[in-house]
């Protein structure tokens, strides 16, 4: 990921307010693009275990998702700093308690269409071979005529 495309995800980012409300910070991490969810206090859901807030952990993986679209987009050619691409349905599979530690996620693009794409989001803490939530979701993509 070339800074300039880290760059134009991070001033993406920042036009989001729950991006900036959950503090997510994208990173390079060996050679994949990964976003990261530092602990915070407000984003417990239950304080009693504690576990991360499910509302949390699915904006953060919709912000991961969005990030892939535009690393994606940049890599075909297209204008990253178009129109954000924008959810159309989402499921969320939530796996295991998200403990109130550091979040990671990795999203994958299966099918990237003209105006609709599918992307896969896992979201992980110590082991990424063990997902604390699975996103699957569809999402329109602006098409810019390239």
């Amino acid at each position: 990921m070339s800074e300039t495309i880290a760059k134009q995800l991070e001033d993406a980012l920042s036009k989001i307010p729950y991006a900036q409300t959950l503090g997510i910070v994208p990173r390079v991490i060996g050679d994949e693009f990964t976003l990261v969810m530092p602990y915070s206090d407000d984003n417990i859901g239950n304080p009693v275990l504690p576990a991360l807030h499910g509302g949390a952990i699915g904006g953060f993986m919709e912000m991961a998702a969005i990030c892939q679209l535009i690393i994606d987009r940049a890599a075909s050619g297209h204008d990253p700093t178009a129109e954000l691409p924008k959810p159309i349905g989402i499921n969320i599979d939530y796996l295991r308690r998200g403990r109130p530690v550091e979040s990671y996620a990795r999203a994958t693009v299966f099918k990237a269409g003209k105006r609709v794409s599918n992307v896969r989001v896992e979201v992980w803490q110590d082991d990424p071979d063990k997902p604390i939530a699975a996103l699957h979701g569809h999402f329109l993509t602006a098409d810019d005529g390239k």
